[in-house]
């Protein structure tokens, strides 16, 4: 879901040409073709929550495409503080994640934006207030988000 008509102020620039992808991890398995014995799958749980991926295939699901110059219009949108922060990131170093510990952050940041219609960013917005809330009801969820030209 995209809103290709987002308006750029002369005050800002567009980052460059390119789309910004949000993808969910919900969930993960084992490349292994040994049975795990029962008494050793809980130390098997417990490295998969601890994030060890060695031998993890990670199943991402594609949830939200905008275009980059729009996303960093939305970012720009965000009061200074610690969302912002966390959206430039993306420009910045090319990833990031988002996970339980920046839901409520984040929710907010872009709340106003979901609950105006004419806003260019209402949709953006609306999907990742979903996407939060989906990672605040099960914390092994995260998105990954990434750029790409």
């Amino acid at each position: 879901m995209t809103n290709s008509n987002i308006e750029l102020s002369t005050s800002e620039q567009p980052a460059s040409k390119g789309n910004v992808y949000f993808w969910s991890l919900r969930q993960k398995f084992v490349d292994s073709d040994d049975d795990v014995p029962e008494e050793a799958q809980q130390v098997m749980y417990y490295s998969l929550a601890i994030g060890h991926h060695v031998g993890m295939i990670d199943c991402l699901k594609n949830e939200l495409v905008c275009p980059l110059d729009g996303y960093q219009s939305w970012v720009n949108a965000i009061p200074e503080g610690e969302a912002r922060r966390k959206l430039q990131g993306l420009i910045t170093f090319g990833e990031i994640n988002i996970d339980s510990t920046h839901t409520s952050m984040l929710a907010l940041a872009v709340d106003g934006f979901a609950k105006d219609e004419n806003s260019p960013y209402c949709e953006w917005s609306s999907t990742l207030i979903r996407l939060l809330g989906e990672i605040e009801r099960e914390p092994a969820i995260y998105l990954i988000v990434k750029r790409r030209s």
